[in-house]
């Protein structure tokens, strides 16, 4: 299990793009923390998730 913003997710062994397409994020409005690190977005696809991990998703809303 992988804990996503908080939720215990069966996710372990793919990659943060696949987790991100699994939820429908737009990946150009978002940041990922993997274990209090943010993970560059050239990396999303090589970084494989595993057991206990922590991850955060983290989207950017513009505004005035």
């Amino acid at each position: 299990m992988v804990t996503v913003n908080g939720e215990e997710v069966a996710v372990a062994g793919t990659s943060i793009a696949t987790l991100l397409t699994q939820r429908n994020a737009p990946v150009s409005n978002l940041a990922v923390e993997l274990n209090g690190k943010i993970v560059p977005r050239s990396d999303f696809a090589n970084v494989l998730l595993k057991e206990n991990d922590k991850v955060e998703i983290i989207s950017f809303v513009g505004g005035g």
